[in-house]
């Protein structure tokens, strides 16, 4: 299965959008410089007080679909 690296830093106040449901999809540039792009609720796991920050691997089906996202620093 396909999966890139990319980093997020979405501050708490930005992130408020996504928790509202004013924004449904987050998208994000990955290293390799793929444009990505995945439902806002999968990052409801990694929020903080102060938002969501770090570096995320996203593994995907062959039709793009999302396998799982995981934060891995």
């Amino acid at each position: 299965m396909p999966r890139k690296f990319f980093t997020l830093n979405i501050s708490a106040t930005d992130y408020q959008a996504y928790y509202r449901g004013q924004s449904q999809v987050v998208m994000a540039q990955s290293e390799d410089g793929h444009r990505l792009q995945f439902p806002a609720i999968e990052l409801r796991k990694f929020v903080s007080h102060t938002g969501v920050h770090g570096r995320f691997e996203i593994t995907f089906t062959d039709e793009s679909k999302l396998v799982n996202l995981r934060k891995v620093g």
